[in-house]
This record gives C-alpha cells, structure tokens and sequence, in this order.
C-alpha cells in the first residue's frame, strides 16, 4: 500500500479543498444568475448533478487539455499528437492542423505489434480483402469465420487452456462475463484494485461481493474464512460459489499479482480463481505466456483465465479461456457472445500473426527478441527513475511504471511541460485512482530503443526537478544522464 508523506498529504488536502471552496462559491453565483435570467426547465430535476458533475466542472475541464489528446499516426515508440487550442478557459478544445512528434510513453503498445509489422501487416490486409473490415453480425447469427475458429484455438493453445472464447471487446468481457458465471448466492472475493469492468462485471451479477486488501493474501484468507463460516447473509446457507478475483498486473500500480500463494488459499478453501490477464499476457515470461508462466503457476490451478488483445497484441478485442465446458455454457449464455457483433476478421487476424511472431511461427526469432527487449526495457527504465528520486510502483519486468505526483497543481504540470518537450505521457487522477493519489503511467514498449530511453529520461528529470516530484534522496548523477530541459527531436 501506499505510505503518503505528511507534509505531502496536507498539501494535496489543501490544494483540493481550495478548489472545492472557489468551485462552490463560483456555483452560488452561477445559481443566481441563473435565477435572474430565468430558465426553461424550470421543475425539471436537474439531468447531470451531484459531486461528480462538480469535479468535472470545476476541477477536470481546468486541465482537460491534459487528456484525450488526438494523435494522427499509429501509437509506435514516436507518435504524432495533434495540437489543439481553447478560446473560452479550457472549456471546449479545437483541433488545428499543427501536430508535434512525441515520443510515445502513454500507449500499451508492449511488443511494438500496434505499428506496421512485416509479418502481420500483409496477412491482416489480405484477411480484410477476403472477409471485409466487420461480420456485421453476432456469432450466433452470420458472424463467425474460419478466423474466429482459428484464433479461439490459437488463444486457447496459447494460454495453456483447453478452449477459449474471444469477444469484440476487452472491457465488456469482464463485464458482459462476470454475470454469466456467477450470480445470486454466490460469492466474489476481489482486489481492492481490480479494473472498474470487474467491478461493474461483479455488481451487476448479483452475487454478493466481498473485497480484500490489495495483494495481500492473508488478508484474503482472513476474508475467505469469514464469510464460509457465516454464510450468505440472513439465511447463512452455504455459498454457492466462491470466486476470488485478480489481475496478473494491476494496470495503475505496475504490481505483478502474488498469485501462487492466492492459489494456494483458494485450493484450500475450495474457491474458483479468476485471472484478468489484460495488461500480463504476451508481456511477461519466457515465452510470453503471462504472469502465470513467469511465476510457475500451473494454468490448470487456475480456472478462469481472461485477457485482453489491445496491449501486446496491437488489435482489439479479449478473451476467456477455461474448460471446454465452460466455454461452451459461455456461448450459450454470455451477452457478449450472444447479442454484441463479433470481432472485426482483421482484428483477428492481426492477433493471430502476432502469436505466431511470439511464439516463433513466423520461421524467426523476432518475438524472442520483443520479448527480451519489453522485460530489458521495463527495468532499466524503472531502476534509472527509481536513482533520480522519483516515486515508482510496481514490481520488476512490468511495462507499467506509475510515477506518483499526488498534488493536483502537478498533474497539468507535468503533462504540458513533457509535451512541451516533445514527451508524450498519460496522466492519470480522480476517479480513475483514489483523490490523493494522482500519478503519471509510464508504458514501455518493445518499440523503444535505449536512445528513446535516455532522452526521456532527461525530460522526466528535469519536469520533475522543476515541480517538485523527486521525493526520495537521488543517487549520484550519471554523465549520460545529466539533467537540464531536453527537446526531443
């Protein structure tokens, strides 16, 4: 967990309860004016209201230009972001025709399969010639190919699963799936942290939902032993089932899921294990195969596997791999695969290529190499911010490196003077993490040369000295990395 420094949260609390206190009293007059000048739906509730229309009114649109930027190029290790401008305070953007070459440390491109790839690109242009850009259909109806056929066993092979099932859409397989295994007497453990499609996918099941400390096994087998004895609330009838849920990497803290010790509990309490593998699989291990490979856990203690083909994959898409039973109920019974219109035939086909090319299939050893430049990548950049004084999360051979920044007045900072120098990044706050926990997520890339590395080093070092962000003592400086205002070329 987090440890915020004092002087650092009182900050952060002062810093938001001004905005809160100018935003209100910005409201009472805007309230009055609006009475004064009369209104047209006058006994109307009000459609958007409460603290969330608050916050985005009067905290979010003062920093929007720092999300949502549009880009006019495919999101490789360089990217063309379109510049905008605003006339009316950050209101509204415009779009001009000006854009600025940035190198791209904000997409999940993990294995650099998101830009032109010599073996995908031509076996994904021919499949859009032959099958057309979308089914126009469900699976059920008229929307499955032969690609649809082959990429569920190439998935399923891949995972080390008996079968699988793809859907159009990473998001609506956690949430559109969820359901559809487990619903009223049932019980779903989750991580405090676990992705909103999961918890969405876990509200609208109706199982009750209980949840445990982040990554904290004991916390999770204290958790599990309560609610068995228990019972489901009232009755205290045995559960029907149990379900713990977790991710291979937790996408806005870089963490790597303790998964064999979360196995072991749930094997002994008798509990199903559901892993979301959206930001793990194809980026970690040996062979590409996910956290399970990289931590030696046999898939086959696992239960439910799911993942997602948008990060290391360079497509659309996700899926779920489990038992042929299963998977079989699931295309008789989930919304996903029944109702919402099948992955595009290209889309598939870009995700199969880019299994082979991991796997070796493409008759070279490309995809060891994206594999050993990821992981190599991964921690030399993590280790260089960690030496600069910077607060990082997560663990080691994880793309994903939260860069903590809490104080709101640092999250525009940061973003506009990276992107000033050419440094594309994501900032990330309220509601995405907790109110005081504001970061910016670093994603590394395969695409990434060591060069690209260093000079966004510099950048970040220097943003940081100038905002103030370097929290730890830093180690002494390195030549190839001396700090000072960097313009990325």
């Amino acid at each position: 967990m987090i440890t915020i420094p004092y002087l650092t949260a009182l900050t952060t609390y002062f810093s938001y309860g001004l905005l809160f206190a100018f935003g209100q009293f910005r409201d009472f007059f805007r309230k009055i004016f609006d009475w004064w000048r009369g209104n047209n739906l006058q006994g109307y509730a009000p459609i958007v209201l409460g603290l969330e229309d608050f916050y985005t009114r009067r905290l979010y649109l003062r920093i929007q230009d720092c999300f949502g930027r549009p880009i006019s190029s495919p999101p490789d290790a360089w990217v063309n972001v379109v510049e905008r401008v605003s006339k009316d305070n950050n209101k509204t953007l415009k779009r001009t025709t000006n854009v600025s070459r940035c190198l791209n440390l904000g997409s999940y491109n993990y294995l650099g399969f998101a830009a032109a790839d010599e073996y995908c690109t031509p076996r994904v242009i021919d499949s859009m010639k032959k099958f057309s850009p979308s089914t126009c259909s469900t699976r059920t109806d008229g929307g499955t190919t032969t690609l649809h056929t082959e990429l569920e066993e190439c998935v399923a092979d891949f995972v080390g699963k008996p079968a699988a099932l793809v859907t159009g859409m990473g998001y609506a397989t956690n949430s559109a799936i969820l359901p559809s295994l487990i619903g009223k007497g049932g019980l779903i453990i989750s991580d405090s942290l676990n992705h909103n499609s999961i918890v969405n996918g876990a509200r609208g099941s109706g199982a009750t939902v209980r949840v445990f400390q982040h990554n904290t096994p004991s916390h999770l087998e204290s958790v599990l032993r309560e609610n068995i004895a228990e019972g489901q609330p009232r009755t205290h009838r045995p559960w029907k089932k149990i379900m713990v849920i977790v991710e291979g990497i937790y996408s806005m803290e870089g963490e790597l899921c303790k998964l064999p010790e979360i196995v072991a509990i749930c094997k002994k309490y008798k509990a199903y294990v559901y892993l979301d593998e959206a930001h793990s699989i194809g980026a970690i291990g040996k062979s590409g195969r996910g956290v399970c490979e990289l931590l030696g856990v046999d898939t086959a203690d696992v239960d439910i596997m799911m993942g997602t083909f948008t990060k290391s994959f360079g497509s659309c898409g996700g899926y779920i791999a489990g038992s042929k039973e299963v998977i079989q109920y699931l295309k008789h019974t989930c919304p996903a695969h029944l109702y919402a219109t099948s992955i595009s035939p290209p889309a598939a086909q870009q995700i199969i290529s880019a299994i082979k090319v991991i796997l070796g299939q493409d008759g070279s050893n490309r995809g060891a190499q994206k594999l050993a430049r990821i992981r190599e990548n991964s921690n030399f950049f993590r280790s260089e911010l960690q030496k600069m004084g910077f607060e990082v999360l997560g663990d080691n051979d994880s793309p994903v490196m939260p860069i903590m920044l809490y104080n709101p007045a640092k999250i525009p900072a940061f973003s506009r003077e990276c992107l000033k120098q050419n440094l594309a990044v994501v900032t990330v706050a309220f509601p995405a993490t907790p109110l005081l926990l504001a970061r910016a997520r670093i994603c590394l890339s395969a695409a990434h040369t060591r060069e690209d590395m260093i000079k966004a080093l510099k950048v970040i070092s220097s943003v940081g000295d100038m905002i103030g962000i370097k929290y730890f003592p830093a180690e002494p400086k390195k030549p190839q990395l001396e700090e000072g205002p960097v313009k990325l070329d």
